[in-house]
């Protein structure tokens, strides 16, 4: 059984190699950086971000990210920097890297448009020569024989429109179609990947909130998939929502302002797919801390 469990993981990497290749998060409206620079400043504060998941609990192999952004706005607030460092895990496969971002604020009365580009540099790590697929020793196939280690550069770009109670935004994180390790053909490439975002915050008295919001994501190789997502919040203090990943998961989340600098946020998805039989779901957790310029603007509650 456990080598069924390793080969279904295995063919996943090897599928996410040929399609859906960027780490994915339940909670990202609080990882938009790592999908779109122009997010960078957007909250006016230098804002930390640190995200734990483990995806399909109780299977070898199967994929664990981590990611620590920290963003701020400078130049009056027209400008946002932004810098990610991350860790990506699928089977065999890694990838670790950081990301630097830049965005140009165009400041409206009640608004900004945001014009961001990003460049990444990571080191890719493919071990077949560890994936053991004879029960008696290592297979001598030679697709499973060797490391292959191999630094990647890439560039992206983005636009992200954003009120206290509403955003949009396009991006594109990946311009470059590196050919990925492994590849003797060419074929296994990175894939471009396009994300749109939305989400508005609806006032349903003093004291509650929705919040609903949905992101699409298309990359070459798959099929459309969409994360429908709603949140209600409750006093500025809590929030309990519910996400719909097309054709993969359902989730639920909360959130829990413990201070106004420090939100805690944790997502627990549950697989809809025929992988649902062998995991005991996927669980993200992630920890935010905001270093407010004054007093008051810190206490401004933000929802996204």
């Amino acid at each position: 059984m456990k080598k069924i469990l390793f080969l279904i993981v295995f063919l996943s990497a090897f599928q996410s190699a040929f399609s859906q290749q960027d780490a994915m998060y339940t909670q990202y409206m609080f990882n938009t950086l790592a999908i779109n620079p122009a997010y960078a400043g957007s909250r006016n504060v230098i804002s930390a971000t640190g995200i734990i998941r483990n995806q399909w609990a109780g299977i070898d192999g199967a994929p664990t990210t981590q990611t620590f952004t920290i963003d701020a706005p400078i130049e009056s607030k027209k400008i946002g920097l932004g810098l990610q460092l991350f860790s990506d895990k699928l089977g065999k496969t890694s990838n670790t890297g950081l990301i630097g971002s830049y965005a140009y604020r165009i400041r409206m009365d009640k608004a900004s448009l945001s014009f961001g580009l990003q460049g990444s540099i990571s080191k890719f790590n493919a071990d077949y020569s560890s994936i053991q697929l004879d029960p008696i020793g290592l297979s001598n196939d030679p697709a499973f024989v060797g490391k292959d280690t191999k630094s990647l550069v890439n560039f992206g770009a983005g636009a992200y429109y954003n009120s206290d109670r509403f955003y949009i935004g396009l991006s594109v994180p990946e311009l470059i179609n590196n050919v990925l390790p492994g590849s003797q053909t060419n074929i296994n490439r990175q894939k471009l990947h396009v994300f749109f975002m939305s989400g508005y915050v609806f006032s349903l008295n003093n004291s509650f909130k929705l919040k609903p919001a949905v992101l699409l994501k298309e990359v070459s190789g798959a099929p459309l998939q969409a994360d429908l997502n709603t949140s209600l919040w409750i006093k500025d203090m809590f929030s309990i929502g519910a996400q719909y990943r097309t054709n993969a998961d359902i989730s639920g989340l909360i959130e829990i302002q413990v201070t106004p600098q420090i939100r805690f946020g944790y997502s627990y998805d549950h697989s809809t797919t025929e992988l649902s039989g062998f995991n005991s779901g996927s669980h993200e957790i992630m920890l935010r801390y905001e270093f407010g310029f004054n007093k008051a603007r810190i206490l401004s509650p933000r929802y996204f």
